[in-house]
């Protein structure tokens, strides 16, 4: 083994999880449906200072089953699902075309939680769309226009340019439409919440849906 990597495995197990306080979760308490959890989960992360809570890892697969997986930010939750956006021409808007279903992940270390969601992945109209990108930050619509998103850059310049470009327009231009931008919203039909517990005996309740009513059920850690 060489030291480069004794020093990485030396170094990664030296690290330590959950040095904090983890909060109690009674899932007899838990609401009949998933999403007022999940609001409360999400507002209790907040508050306990979670660095950037409405951030969540997508997992998708391309064409020949293979998964991919990135980090991207919340839009929304309400009773149709979990919300985000994307280009359609970007990888995970082609995997979704070919393949609409996706997991969510959310992992909230200040307490000790993750939630985990799946389901299909639904295109939203045009105009809720739309309406989406002008929602957000001049830099947000300035990255939705640079445009190109997963395809090969021939160098960083060719990047600086054009998102100056974008930048400009941006500016001048705030109700300005990048055609392919499109908000997607995944429709549960399994949420699960994990509250870690500092002896292992982590609790593990998930929500599956049946009709148009959820089953709770428990699951070992």
């Amino acid at each position: 083994m060489s030291d480069a990597q004794k020093d990485f495995r030396d170094l990664l197990h030296a690290q330590r999880v959950w040095d904090v306080p983890l909060p109690r979760f009674d899932p007899s308490s838990a609401p009949a449906a998933p999403l007022p959890l999940f609001h409360a989960w999400f507002a209790e992360a907040v508050a306990a200072g979670q660095t950037e809570p409405h951030t969540m890892t997508l997992a998708t697969a391309d064409t020949e089953g293979r998964p991919d997986v990135r980090t991207l930010v919340l839009h929304d939750a309400d009773e149709r699902g979990w919300h985000f956006a994307t280009h359609a021409t970007s990888a995970k808007g082609r995997q979704l075309a070919a393949r609409p279903y996706a997991a969510l992940g959310f992992y909230w270390p200040a307490q000790g939680r993750q939630v985990r969601v799946r389901g299909a992945a639904v295109p939203a109209g045009r105009e809720e769309s739309r309406a989406d990108l002008h929602a957000r930050s001049t830099g947000a619509l300035a990255a939705a226009l640079t445009g190109s998103q997963s395809e090969v850059l021939g160098s960083q310049e060719e990047l600086v340019r054009a998102s100056e470009a974008a930048w400009d327009r941006a500016r001048a231009e705030p109700d300005a439409e990048a055609e392919t931008w499109t908000r997607f919203v995944v429709e549960p039909r399994e949420v699960e919440f994990f509250q870690g517990d500092g002896r292992r005996r982590h609790v593990r309740l998930r929500y599956r849906r049946d009709g148009a009513a959820w089953t709770r059920e428990l699951l070992w850690p």
